[in-house]
């Protein structure tokens, strides 16, 4: 019969001190890259061991500077590896000339969730994270991110929505209200995961959420065509040649470069105002996003030029005064009665 001999006992068993089995490692992944690292060299092994010796234990998960390093490093490749794959998916979805535009966009975003979900999801496994181990506090923590990003995936659903029904798309001119109550239009640039950008004539973007164009109310001139009309509002005398008028008002919208021939420009009388008879000369354009301003100047300066080439008077406002007969108004229609007298007698 063998004897066991007491120095085969450990020291710990010797003292009567408990025997503790060796926390697990947080991040396998690190430890089968420094298992493959050292057996391939015994020199960058020796730095491997060295920095998974520099280590803290946080409950039961032990965390190197090693595990940090890998997971640094794990995190950059899938930065990189994600990026890369996203812009050569857009470049191949740009090269797909049966989708227009705002199919082009919706393609690109899907794509790019899937595959930033997807090396995400690799890069975990990669690195070999436990994720166990931070159970409590990725709970507590997505929790709050949760609620924060609330608003970020209603406005990223929002967008992929506007995409899929092409009721907004990069390039269509809408009206929006800014912050002084005043109606301005502009031009859809792009449609971001939160907002879309839209820059008005004077060069203001302005960024709208998503969101707030799905429950707002939207005018958008290049929905179902990109034709706009432009009213031009014009009063002449009530001297005037009407025909005449009207023929120099279509004359002066013509020959605007902007204004489109079909649908022809129309003029219509409007009104009788107090100082004259009010028209209106509808024109139509096909570039809205160019401006509307313009158009109605040039149209109008070349009106002015039509109206004194042919003597035509644009209206001056006319007022009729009623004065009462009263002794303050007798004396000083006497009075100046008298001065115009003094003054013929004295001319005399």
């Amino acid at each position: 019969m063998a004897v066991t001999s007491p120095a085969a006992v450990p020291a710990a068993a010797a003292t009567g001190a408990p025997i503790s089995q060796a926390a697990g490692p947080s991040v396998s992944g690190a430890e089968g890259l420094r298992d493959a690292v050292s057996a391939k060299s015994h020199a960058i092994g020796g730095v491997v061991d060295t920095l998974d010796s520099l280590a803290v234990q946080v409950g039961h998960s032990r965390v190197s500077v090693w595990d940090l390093a890998v997971v640094i490093f794990v995190v950059v490749m899938v930065i990189v590896v994600a990026w890369s794959a996203s812009r050569v998916s857009q470049r191949l979805i740009e090269r797909a000339t049966r989708f227009d535009a705002s199919q082009r966009l919706l393609a690109h975003k899907l794509v790019s969730l899937l595959i930033w979900s997807i090396a995400i999801l690799v890069g975990v496994d990669a690195a070999g994270i436990d994720l166990t181990a931070f159970a409590v506090f990725s709970g507590a923590f997505g929790l709050a991110i949760g609620f924060g990003l609330q608003k970020t995936f209603g406005n990223l659903i929002a967008g992929i929505i506007l995409l899929m029904d092409k009721s907004i798309k990069p390039g269509d001119v809408i009206g929006i209200t800014d912050q002084g109550g005043k109606l301005t239009f502009g031009q859809i640039r792009r449609i971001g995961i939160r907002a879309v950008s839209l820059t008005t004539r004077d060069q203001k973007e302005y960024l709208i959420p998503n969101e707030n164009l799905m429950i707002n109310q939207v005018e958008n001139w290049s929905y179902s065509s990109r034709n706009v009309r432009i009213q031009i509002p014009v009063v002449v005398s009530y001297t005037t040649d009407i025909q005449q008028a009207e023929d120099l008002m279509l004359e002066a919208a013509r020959s605007v470069k902007r204004v489109l021939v079909t649908p022809p420009p129309t003029v219509w009388l409007d009104s009788f105002v107090d100082n004259g008879v009010s028209f209106v000369i509808n024109c139509w354009i096909t570039d809205p996003e160019e401006g509307v301003g313009n158009v109605r100047s040039d149209a109008l300066k070349t009106l002015w030029r039509l109206f004194r080439e042919n003597g035509i008077e644009l209206p001056l406002p006319q007022r009729d005064i009623n004065l009462r007969d009263t002794a303050i108004v007798r004396e000083a229609l006497a009075r100046l009665g008298k001065g115009v007298g003094d003054t013929g007698e004295d001319a005399s």
